[in-house]
């Protein structure tokens, strides 16, 4: 199973603004949509997608299971509810968004549960979101490392999540970045705009090419069809060993999302 490498992100967009932006990726030709139920935005993406025209089997769809919908008798009622609202009668992926508060339901209770929502054909695929190694073991214990497709993590080159990513490919986990522009803040970072220049490329179109580079897949959003356009042309820039190098050394563990009260204890 092959994530795409690139896909959209549709965190904090919503009605007109989310149907606009999907819509206008889809004619650039992005073929992955990201999406959540606590976004609170799948009815919109499903209209998008709908009224784009493209075949839903030209498409990579993933949306995330949230917190108040991990027990096993929510679950899956849960999930088709957002297949309704995406107007498909499967996603490519499902992910456990964050993992339960205070093991208020245990691991194996969501993913025994994730996996019985594959095996009736609900999501093609299953996987994990703002896991740390320990969350990601109880994953495994409970499903297989072969039935968790992704790690959806905030990675960026300020974030470089090192131990957990290199956890992860140990046991063939792939990872897919958030968050990877950092806000915004890596676009205006001296050492990125130099290596832009050198390629010339944009900022973000280096950021997301390092990630790509590292084997992850990644998922920006944009409102603006220039920078959607320039978004996608990422995956054509193509770094050398001293870039990577160079971008390696910005990491400084800084985190941006980590809420109180959701997120684990970080790896």
């Amino acid at each position: 199973m092959t994530i795409p490498a690139f896909g959209l992100g549709t965190f904090r967009l919503k009605d007109d603004v989310v149907i606009a932006s999907v819509k206008t990726a889809l004619e650039l030709g992005y073929r992955a949509v990201d999406t959540a139920q606590i976004y609170d935005n799948e009815a919109a993406v499903g209209q998008a997608i709908e009224e784009s025209g493209v075949g839903r089997d030209e498409l990579f769809l993933t949306t995330k299971i949230w917190i108040e919908n991990l027990g096993k008798d929510q679950l899956i009622p849960s999930l088709k509810e957002s297949l309704r609202k995406l107007r498909t009668p499967y996603v490519d992926m499902t992910l456990i968004h964050w993992p339960s508060p205070n093991n208020a339901v245990s691991v194996e209770e969501f993913m025994q549960a994730l996996l019985e929502a594959k095996s009736e054909g609900l999501t093609r695929h299953i996987g994990v979101s703002n896991f740390n190694i320990d969350l990601m073991q109880k994953a495994i214990d409970t499903v297989g490392a072969e039935n968790i497709a992704t790690n959806q993590i905030e990675l960026s080159p300020y974030l470089q999540n090192r131990k957990v990513v290199e956890w992860a490919q140990e046991q063939g986990i792939h990872i897919t970045s958030y968050m990877t522009l950092a806000y915004g803040k890596a676009l205006k970072d001296e050492v990125i705009s130099q290596i832009a220049l050198k390629h010339n490329a944009t900022p973000a179109q280096v950021i997301l090419a390092w990630a790509m580079q590292l084997g992850y897949a990644v998922i920006p959003s944009s409102t603006k069809r220039e920078n959607l356009q320039s978004n996608l042309q990422a995956q054509a820039v193509l770094l050398d060993t001293e870039d990577m190098t160079t971008i390696a050394a910005l990491d400084c563990n800084d985190r941006l999302v980590s809420p109180e009260g959701l997120a684990p204890e970080w790896d």
